[in-house]
């Protein structure tokens, strides 16, 4: 009987996963004393009041407005704080995807990378941040590395222009990636001497085709590949559908599975059948590879270790027994998935 409530949840989420995606969510930290609050959040650049805050932040705020994101969390924090820790301590337990801190210290911006990689690696968060000058090897940090933007009358430095990026980032849907997205506001940079380099570095950069400001490539901070985190985990867009999916299979689970159905193989099979149809239909919006097998099962290995480690001797189990004997609490499970990114590089040979 769970199969078709799951099903529709699942369906949902699916339909609905290019839309959601342009709909993202930024989180900015800024130090004020003119409020008394804490947090404050804003749906769109009309609700913002210029008595709550300093003409410099309220300017960040509309910068980040400007990517079109679905909602902004201001964190306010005294001037007078010495660390980020109260405003972190808020953001942990919210819902966001981008995170930026306008007048961050070049000295504090290895306590926000260390907060990032520990949410994501150890507490499977899905936040990413948005931080000057970066170096961190990690895809949760985007490396923002421009300098010296002019924008009207205003120069801004690489630490004040992350909200705009963040917001850039949030607004954007899974149909596109962020490379070569433009920023029609700003009028000059000032320009990367090799931006080949600087890419495959992890930076993020602007650059000047001649006649736009435009982000030369979509990429995060990560340098480092590893069998787990292959060339794709470089990539902005990828790593927005990745999360985009964790969330949604984890967040059905939750609501759905956790604590209400017994651990058994039938109920598995139906869960594992519910993820794949939430499969087929991203991959109907080109958000997976329809030419690929994206699938979702047993995890055989595991299960078979999980049995092994209690003294139970597995020997002569096949794969379809040892999927049946589902092991006390746990769901092992394993998928495979490839995900589409966008067209970027052309390589066009004429022969004469």
């Amino acid at each position: 009987m769970g199969l078709p409530e799951i099903n529709i949840e699942f369906k949902g989420k699916a339909v609905s996963a290019v839309s959601r995606s342009a709909m993202g969510i930024v989180a900015l930290i800024l130090r004020d004393g003119t409020g008394t609050f804490d947090t404050m959040e804003y749906k769109s650049i009309e609700e913002l009041k210029s008595t709550d805050w300093t003409a410099d932040n309220l300017d960040y705020i509309k910068k980040a407005f400007m990517g079109t994101p679905k909602k902004i969390i201001c964190e306010r924090l005294d001037t007078t704080a010495t660390d980020y820790n109260a405003a972190l301590l808020r953001l942990g337990s919210k819902k966001w995807n981008y995170l930026a801190i306008p007048e961050i210290l070049p000295a504090e911006v290895t306590d926000i990378e260390t907060w990032i990689k520990t949410k994501r690696d150890n507490d499977k968060k899905t936040f990413k941040a948005v931080l000057p000058n970066s170096a961190s090897d990690h895809e949760g940090i985007i490396n923002f590395a421009t300098d010296d933007l002019k924008v009207g009358d205003n120069v801004y430095t690489t630490e004040e222009y992350c909200s705009r990026i963040a917001g850039a980032l949030a607004g954007l849907p899974f149909t596109r990636s962020s490379t070569y997205l433009v920023l029609n506001e700003v009028e000059s940079i000032k320009e990367s001497e090799d931006p080949d380099a600087d890419i495959n570095a992890g930076k993020l950069i602007l650059i000047n085709d001649g006649e736009k400001i435009k982000i030369a490539r979509g990429v995060n901070s990560l340098t480092t590949t590893t069998i787990e985190k292959t060339e794709d985990f470089k990539k902005i867009k990828i790593l927005e559908v990745m999360d985009m999916v964790m969330d949604d299979i984890r967040d059905t689970f939750n609501n759905s599975y956790v604590g209400k159905v017994p651990n058994i193989y039938d109920n598995q099979v139906l869960f594992f059948t519910s993820i794949n149809s939430y499969f087929k239909t991203l991959a109907g919006d080109d958000i997976l590879d329809p030419n690929f097998e994206n699938k979702a099962e047993v995890n055989v290995e595991a299960q078979r270790l999980a049995w092994e480690s209690i003294g139970t001797d597995t020997t002569d189990w096949d794969d379809q027994k040892v999927k049946s004997m589902s092991f006390k609490s746990k769901v092992f499970a394993a998928g495979k998935i490839k995900i589409v990114d966008a067209m970027e590089d052309l390589d066009f040979q004429i022969t004469i």
